[in-house]
């Protein structure tokens, strides 16, 4: 992993939990496996934790490490670092995405809760007219009684459904075309299709995977179905969202929006979606950071442990479930 994301991950607990779960050398962390050092190191490993920055497990980097089981991820998505030959060696690969949901979850349904009543765009309205403190013109602010729509039953958009128990909401419509119908009505939504969640929803969040399928799964015709002054909520992969669409929908003053990703990202400097009192972007910060990231470690070491007892893992990553989730 890169040396960033090692000092960030890897405090004084998580290393001594490391050192009683696995015997430990030199170098214990690399920024790349290039190196001669870490050449030499990879004839010995039998894991590998990996985290953001980590190089892609090539053919070669495969070919010296011949006594490689395992690799253990200590963060989201596993598809920068992992190839074909991981598969074919038929090693165990883990991720954390689970942990990695949580903060995702927490900030989507505080980004929820601030829509309702309309608080980024009456904050955006304060920096220009100073001297209005009127609350009028955004339509309804309130929480009560509002029809929220998910995207993607993720680890996320379970979470989020999860927490919207808190809010006394209308109806939490779900669209998902791999979500267990029962699972959904026992988090507390209703699976439906796309087209209901968007034309249904006061609020649509998303959290569909970054997949071929996905790419502009919101375009045009989408946006076009949900209400006037419905509010647009990604914290998933801004490739879900065709951007032009939005930013057309957005400048004619029709939906609300709330971007923690985007596409591309980050957006032009001349992008229409920066300036408008309408719309809130921030830089992809929803995910772990800081001290949230050690949540990851705990639940990579968590699988470690699993992996030396010979348990089965609890977040195993296979060539198949990477076809649909992220």
């Amino acid at each position: 992993m890169s040396d960033a994301t090692y000092r960030t991950q890897f405090g004084p607990a998580e290393h001594a939990r490391l050192s009683e779960l696995a015997g430990l050398g030199e170098p214990l962390q690399v920024a790349s496996l290039d190196q001669p050092a870490a050449r030499e190191r990879l004839a010995d490993v039998e894991v590998l934790l990996t985290s953001w920055g980590a190089p892609e497990l090539t053919a070669d980097v495969l070919d010296a490490a011949p006594g490689l089981r395992a690799v253990i991820h200590c963060a989201g998505t596993v598809k920068p670092v992992v190839t074909e030959g991981v598969w074919e060696r038929d090693l165990l690969v883990t991720n954390a995405v689970d942990a990695n949901a949580v903060p995702v979850a927490e900030f989507t349904f505080a980004a929820i809760v601030m829509a309702g009543k309309r608080a980024p765009f009456f904050a955006a309205r304060a920096r220009t007219a100073r001297d209005d403190w009127s609350v009028d013109g955004l339509g309804d602010l309130s929480n009560r009684d509002r029809t929220i729509g998910i995207v993607g039953f993720s680890r996320t958009g379970r979470r989020v459904v999860e927490r919207l128990a808190a809010l006394e909401t209308r109806e939490v419509l779900v669209s998902d075309p791999y979500a267990d119908r029962d699972e959904v009505k026992a988090a507390g939504a209703r699976l439906t299709g796309l087209d209901e969640v968007l034309a249904a929803s006061d609020i649509t969040s998303l959290h569909a995977p970054a997949l071929p399928s996905t790419r502009h799964l919101i375009g045009a015709r989408e946006l076009a179905l949900m209400p006037d002054g419905a509010t647009l909520i990604n914290t998933a992969r801004g490739m879900v969202v065709d951007t032009a669409a939005l930013e057309a929908e957005c400048e004619a003053m029709r939906l609300f929006a709330i971007l923690d990703v985007t596409d591309p990202e980050p957006l032009p400097a001349d992008s229409a979606l920066y300036d408008l009192p309408n719309v809130m972007v921030t830089p992809h910060i929803a995910g772990s950071l800081g001290t949230e990231t050690r949540r990851m470690t705990s639940s990579a070491l968590d699988e470690l442990e699993r992996y030396a007892r010979g348990e089965d893992p609890l977040s195993p990553v296979t060539r198949e479930s990477l076809e649909t989730s992220a």
